[in-house]
């Protein structure tokens, strides 16, 4: 593990998208963070390296692991309870799994998680989150304030105490439709903080009216790690919410339209602090496009196409969004 030390080297961060077969190899580089692989079910590749995380979403088409890699050489390891963590002296990954049953429930289990890694943080010596990921098995379940997601608010809300919207990570949450009542949760983390960015077509979440739940959700919109890294823009998961009301409830192609609109919004933000990044999608783009309907695939698979130049890698999974009336939900990286 990296002793916390006076000097923090620049961080680097480059996204790809991989076929499983690599899984060996990759895990094999040095400079390899951390690598994903989204495949429900016994087909999945499996390793217990700690920097690789198996996430139950089911991807349409072949399969691919997403890879991260570092600017340096890459330690890691796997604490008692299971935190598993990799850092490079500037950057550190780290991944949780909550059992629900376990802990109680939904919110109890996203109480724990976020005391816990939030707890991990200092003693690692990568105190400032940038981005994290939240994956959980029927994220809409339930009604009203019992909703399953409105629960995991409560409880991330719990677990990160007194809360500073000036330093809140971009973030994802997502369902997964696997039937596993294990909340996954992963993040990337750094030892200078970055810059949360928020979206001038939305209202932030953190300022949700109540009629979302109990605890408004906790993210910004993007983040930009700090000056003289070449970490890319870090997208929060977004969908085609403006102001903070679900747009085109029952047209998936519309809201796709809203979502790049909302997109093309951010990377608008991050270019006024950041000018040199691109304006548009391209070879520095990396996409995990959501989507609800599994029969809606082919079609947004076409929309894809007509939106993004061929250059853009991205993948698409089956997943549940975390309204009932949003049906396709795009996060990912932007940068040169």
């Amino acid at each position: 593990m990296n002793a916390v030390s006076g000097f923090a080297p620049a961080a680097g961060l480059e996204v790809d998208y991989a076929d499983p077969a690599r899984l060996p190899a990759l895990l094999a580089d040095p400079r390899v963070l951390a690598v994903f692989g989204f495949q429900a079910g016994d087909g999945a590749p499996a390793s217990d390296d700690p920097r690789y995380l198996q996430v139950g979403l089911q991807p349409e088409g072949e399969p691919r692991l997403e890879v991260w890699r570092s600017a340096g050489t890459v330690h890691s390891g796997r604490e008692a309870d299971g935190l598993a963590w990799a850092s490079d002296g500037a950057l550190m990954f780290g991944a949780l799994q909550i059992d629900e049953v376990r802990h109680g429930g939904i919110l109890e289990a996203g109480a724990h998680a976020y005391a816990r890694l939030l707890s991990s943080l200092p003693r690692q010596g990568y105190p400032h989150l940038l981005r994290i990921w939240n994956y959980l098995d029927a994220i809409t379940e339930g009604e009203g304030d019992d909703e399953r997601y409105r629960q995991f608010c409560v409880g991330r809300a719990r677990g990160i105490g007194t809360i500073d919207p000036g330093t809140l990570p971009a973030a994802t949450a997502i369902g997964r439709l696997d039937g596993v009542r294990v909340l996954q949760v992963y993040w990337l983390a750094a030892r200078v903080p970055g810059t949360p960015l928020e979206n001038p077509r939305q209202v932030s979440a953190w300022r949700y009216p109540r009629q979302y739940g109990p605890q408004s959700p906790s993210f910004a919109r993007g983040m930009l790690a700090a000056p003289g890294s070449s970490v890319p823009l870090l997208l929060s998961g977004t969908a085609s919410v403006v102001g903070h009301a679900t747009l085109h409830g029952e047209d998936t192609l519309r809201q796709l339209e809203e979502t790049f609109a909302n997109l093309d919004a951010l990377v608008g933000t991050a270019r006024a602090r950041l000018p040199s990044l691109p304006a548009h999608f391209g070879a520095g783009s990396r996409l995990k496009v959501y989507v609800r309907d599994a029969a809606e695939i082919p079609a947004i698979r076409q929309a894809l196409a007509r939106h993004l130049p061929p250059e853009v890698a991205y993948i698409v999974l089956h997943a549940e969004v975390c309204r009932r009336d949003l049906r396709v939900e795009i996060d990912g990286v932007h940068g040169a």
